[in-house]
């Protein structure tokens, strides 16, 4: 039986308005959508008066004017970025440049495998952060304080943001209300995006605001069920291998039975990832080469 993820892909949002999702937390929503954004990416407010732009964006204009004309009578002190994707961290050159905020995030695009000696190209490969934050850091503004949560695994450099006193997690792409997560080598890593699942397990967050799709009113289940969706696609590669199927390309359609063949590239980007993870536990064997070309079968 397929696992079933409590998604809401009803989720309906305006663009270019700022709205208030709860006290103290206002989302504007970029006109991006997308296969891989949903209805676009929402970027959070957080506080009043003296504010944090969480997620400030893809480079659309529209988009940063829309934000920056929404809080022309309040002041943004901080930029908070999850991760370098291209839909989420570009805008904050335009922001920081109007407000002269610092900007906060876990490095530049890949900082956690460049630190391993891989190299990268795609993302955001501009942004640098005026404050390298990590997992634990504190961040303080008026009326509000967020601790910063290492998730990697979308990226390496994923951070998710928890306002603490409220129980609520920014949890960016790590987990979204409406898909699971890409995860693309190199920079992606499946081994660390479920390692990272298991650590938002031992939080007690009680609601999520993830950057695309809704509001997340029930976490753990939630998590607990993408968590089995994984272990379902890991079930499926490990029978493609069983039945003599050696090559992610002759996997995807039969993994992937459910997704339109148009995504069949990213889809063997993710399985991808996959098997490098059960390679790594030593389930699966390569038979050249690790790549998403090479040939693979059961260990032992």
């Amino acid at each position: 039986m397929s696992v079933q993820i409590p998604y809401n892909r009803d989720f309906e949002v305006p663009y270019g308005v700022l709205e208030d999702v709860a006290p103290g937390i206002r989302r504007i929503t970029a006109n991006n959508p997308g296969p891989f954004t949903f209805r676009g990416t929402g970027t959070y407010v957080i506080g009043e008066g003296k504010v944090a732009v969480i997620d400030p964006g893809p480079d659309l204009p529209e988009h940063v004017d829309a934000l920056l004309e929404s809080l022309k009578d309040e002041t943004i002190s901080h930029i908070l970025v999850t991760h370098t994707h291209n839909d989420h961290s570009p805008a904050a050159k335009a922001v920081k440049a109007a407000t002269g905020a610092p900007t906060y995030g876990f490095g530049p695009h890949g900082r956690g495998k460049v630190m391993e000696g891989v190299k990268l190209e795609g993302g955001d490969m501009e942004f640098i952060p005026d404050e390298v934050i990590g997992d634990g850091t504190v961040i303080d503004g008026d009326g509000w304080s967020v601790s910063c949560v290492h998730t990697p695994g979308h990226t390496s450099n994923h951070i998710c943001f928890s306002w603490d006193a409220r129980k609520i997690l920014f949890p960016g792409d790590q987990v979204m209300g409406w898909s699971t997560s890409i995860v693309s080598p190199p920079d992606g890593d499946m081994g660390d995006y479920m390692r990272s699942l298991e650590k938002l397990l031992t939080r007690d967050d009680a609601l999520y605001y993830p950057t695309h799709g809704p509001g997340i009113t029930d976490p753990h289940p939630f998590v607990r069920a993408f968590i089995a969706h994984r272990r379902e696609r890991e079930g499926k590669i490990i029978g493609c291998l069983q039945s003599g199927i050696e090559t992610i390309e002759a996997m995807v359609p039969e993994v992937y039975a459910d997704v339109a063949p148009s995504l069949f590239g990213a889809a063997a980007r993710s399985l991808f990832a996959t098997v490098i993870y059960l390679v790594e536990e030593k389930r699966v064997v390569a038979l050249d080469k690790l790549t998403v070309g090479g040939r693979y079968r059961l260990a032992g």
